[in-house]
């Protein structure tokens, strides 16, 4: 953990792995950031006790580039830091849809280049990241891109052709599951309970739910069987969301998303 590590257009992301590094025994003399406004770059140092640089100067400076920008402004991003990049130099990229393929193009000759997704419960060190490494990566490149996003969750490793399918289900999944939350509420509100009670009960019944996934090691089909009993309650409701569609219009939606990843890649993201 004596390497130096940049966070480059540190946003809630950028900063969620700052905090986690920092509890996970990182010196925050060793970690630099960037911001595209002083005061947030201020802000970063006075609450960590990090360095705010320039991104050129992070480059030169830092041993491995975490990119955290916003996949419409990676294509600048590069082309500021390209100059400076020496070839050892590890990046690391947390844009959606942005292949190794186009960043090893922008950089120079032989920089290895480590593909990311996150998603938000980094905040709250529950984040699922998923790592692919590029032409030039080596498993110790990989292996410094999971400890450093394993200081906020967990990682898992997939060849760089499953990203996009792994930003439909992980990197967009937790709006989904607010956006369950959300329809939830409304049908608890509908049914005659406050708002705040309807959320308690919905988020406590997710958090379970969730735990029991990870750690029953049943299937989830086992785990819904469990609760649905001839006649009752749940299978009336389990009848109403397949006549709706629920399951067909899920399927759906994740094929939107990856294929929306897939437009961010070829450079159609506007």
């Amino acid at each position: 953990m004596s390497q130096k590590v940049a966070v480059l257009g540190t946003g809630k992301i950028g900063e969620a792995l700052l905090s986690g590094m920092i509890r996970g025994g990182w010196n925050p003399s060793d970690l630099l950031v960037t911001a595209r406004r002083a005061e947030r770059a201020e802000e970063l140092r006075t609450r960590y006790g990090v360095t705010a640089v320039g991104n050129a100067e992070a480059a030169k400076t830092a041993d491995t580039l975490i990119l955290t920008v916003k996949p419409q402004d990676m294509g600048a991003l590069v082309e500021e830091l390209a100059p400076h990049v020496p070839a050892g130099r590890l990046v690391i990229s947390g844009a959606a849809g942005i292949t190794t393929a186009s960043l090893e193009e922008r950089l120079p000759a032989g920089v290895p280049v480590v593909r990311v997704m996150p998603n938000t419960p980094a905040l709250v060190d529950e984040a699922m990241s998923v790592i692919s490494g590029g032409s030039h990566a080596t498993d110790a490149h990989i292996e410094t891109a999971e400890q450093i996003f394993g200081s906020v969750g967990k990682t898992l490793r997939v060849p760089e052709s499953q990203q996009d399918a792994c930003t439909a289900l992980s990197g967009s999944g937790p709006a989904y599951f607010y956006y369950l939350v959300e329809a939830m509420t409304d049908a608890g509100i509908l049914l005659g309970l406050p708002r705040d009670k309807a959320h308690d009960l919905i988020v406590q019944s997710a958090i379970g739910a969730a735990v029991m996934l990870r750690d029953s090691g049943e299937h989830p089909v086992k785990l819904r069987e469990n609760v649905t009993s001839p006649a009752g309650t749940t299978i009336s409701a389990i009848r109403e969301l397949e006549n709706h569609g629920v399951r067909a219009a899920l399927i759906a939606a994740l094929e939107a998303a990856r294929d929306r990843s897939r437009e961010l890649a070829s450079g159609n993201g506007a």
